[in-house]
């Protein structure tokens, strides 16, 4: 059947940080025509999810704003309708300003092959106020005149497909899915499949939480009834029966385990190799000793491991953090973790992700992360009463954020306090050698500088280092600091004293005498995740 009058469309929105995952929604046009929306966010962390967006769509209504041009997000959207092959609609956004400019946003946007019917090419293009409304109208009428010029069509009968758009566990409801019919009418009692997990459907719901007893191609639905949480981009398919849903769904499995065991084989054969080419080395470097050296030789050489606790030991090579992931829904979940793909910091703190999933954070949680010593990052849900005074009990620190990016920078607050921190030195004072004597102690002659405070002050109880040329020559205490033949604690700029050092180094006139103390300053990772 025509559906062109139905078209799919995306709102890429180039200025907007937008955090609500995947809002997918009907807007009915006066005309008695309908327009489906899937809204993704705009942030940089959910570039995956707006690539998988555009292959569900027919129609990208590209948003840019008049007053900024072209940004990044505006080119990799771009790029996805590229690779999809998806046609576009340009909406030229805050044009109600004084200083928008949709001339300037257009000749930007040939440099990136997106050309405007006023410069020949096939891109419609329409002026719009979000803020004031205007133009909306003008912007859904091209988005339908575009999807009957292209014949869009959808097939109502036969088995139904479709394309998981959300995924969520739900106290009340078990496992949810937001998804988009494609092909065929979606009722209740269909047997459906999506990855490694299958449904018979219990409930249907619109993006209005309203149920429903179908869904045609286009429309946005809420499904009831899997056995497990899919993940978002999953295609649905439907089949006969139950019998027909377990076999799909084992061999999925099987085909997957078998992927894995063959990744998994070729991981243990690097692994093997490193450890086999290690070995040999050692017993080239032992190979001429006897059999008693060379016992004694590993002894010494694992002696300070036999003395650690087996989870010291785990921890003496690297400073690791460990964090379990929870978050409210599959796309968060996933942005967060291609996030942390980024992470590139390994030899200041080893980041490890031991958990992630979706739904509250759970006892099983804080067990994994009392045994791992982690942390419990959760992205919008929640950690009940119990919950938080077990993991105050266990000293577990669960951290919950609604913002992507204050959830990052809470991380990297985490890492930087596992690194040492370094010590800066802060000079204090500056004085010149001058003359050059020595005083018999005891049976030993001692070296003298006599010195001039250039700057600041001289103080005893600090540090002192000798610089001859630019050279450290020396670093440590005074032995003795004197005004005249009086002993002193403090000289200050402009004065004259003599004083010696804890060590016997030779002076020269002009070498210079710098007074520090250290202080130590809280490393920061050098991680940068990109916002």
């Amino acid at each position: 059947e025509q559906v062109g009058a139905l078209p799919k469309c995306q709102i890429k929105s180039c200025e907007m940080l937008i955090y609500k995952i995947h809002h997918l929604f009907t807007v009915h046009l006066s005309s008695g025509e309908k327009i489906t929306f899937l809204d993704t966010p705009g942030h940089a962390a959910f570039s995956a999810m707006r690539a998988r967006g555009t292959y569900v769509t027919d129609i990208i209504i590209l948003v840019v704003a008049a007053e900024d041009g072209v940004m990044q997000q505006t080119i990799e959207s771009i790029e996805h309708a590229k690779n999809a092959g998806v046609p576009l609609v340009l909406a030229i956004n805050k044009c109600d300003k004084p200083e928008a400019d949709p001339e300037r946003v257009k000749k930007e946007l040939l440099a990136h092959d997106v050309v405007c019917e006023e410069f020949g090419g096939d891109v419609q293009a329409v002026n719009i106020s979000a803020l004031k409304g205007d133009n909306l109208t003008i912007l859904a009428e091209a988005t339908v005149a575009l999807a009957e010029m292209l014949e869009l069509k959808a097939d109502y009968t036969g088995l139904v497909e479709g394309t998981i758009i959300e995924s969520r566990k739900d106290k009340g409801k078990g496992p949810v899915t937001t998804a988009i019919i494609q092909r065929g009418t979606l009722r209740k009692g269909c047997v459906l499949v999506a990855g490694k997990t299958w449904a018979k459907v219990r409930f249907m719901f619109d993006e209005n939480g309203k149920a429903v007893d179908a869904a045609s191609p286009s429309i946005p639905v809420e499904i009831m009834g899997w056995k497990e949480v899919p993940s978002a981009g999953d295609e649905i398919l439907e089949v006969e029966s139950e019998q027909r849903a377990h076999e799909v769904v084992a061999w999925r499995t099987y085909v997957e385990q078998q992927e894995k065991m063959k990744k998994d084989g070729e991981v243990i054969e690097v692994k093997q190799k490193e450890h086999r080419m290690e070995y040999e080395k050692k017993q080239q470097n032992l190979a001429h000793l006897t059999w008693r050296q060379r016992k004694a030789a590993l002894y010494k050489a694992s002696k300070h491991l036999m003395l650690l606790k087996p989870k010291e030991r785990a921890e003496t090579d690297k400073n690791v953090l460990s964090i379990i992931i929870k978050g409210d829904v599959d796309g968060s979940v996933e942005a967060i973790l291609n996030v942390l793909d980024s992470y590139d910091a390994d030899d200041e703190c080893k980041l490890d992700v031991v958990h992630f999933g979706m739904g509250d954070i759970s006892e099983t949680d804080l067990n994994l992360a009392e045994t791992f010593n982690g942390v419990v990052y959760g992205f919008s849900v929640k950690a009940n009463e119990t919950i938080k005074k077990m993991a105050a009990k266990k000293g577990i620190k669960i951290k919950l954020h609604n913002i992507i990016y204050k959830l990052i920078e809470d991380l990297k607050d985490e890492l930087s306090s596992r690194l040492p921190p370094s010590v800066v030195e802060n000079t204090i004072g500056e004085a010149s050698v001058l003359d050059i004597f020595s005083v018999t102690v005891g049976k030993s002659k001692v070296p003298v500088a006599g010195c001039r405070v250039q700057k600041g002050q001289l103080d005893k109880k600090m540090k002192f280092k000798l610089i001859r040329k630019g050279n450290v020559i020396w670093k440590g205490s005074l032995s003795s600091l004197k005004h005249h033949k009086d002993d002193v604690q403090v000289i200050k700029t402009g004065m004259d004293c003599g004083l010696s050092l804890d060590k016997h180094v030779e002076f020269n006139i002009g070498d210079e005498i710098i007074c520090y103390e250290e202080k130590e300053i809280q490393q920061t990772t050098s991680w940068n995740p990109g916002f």
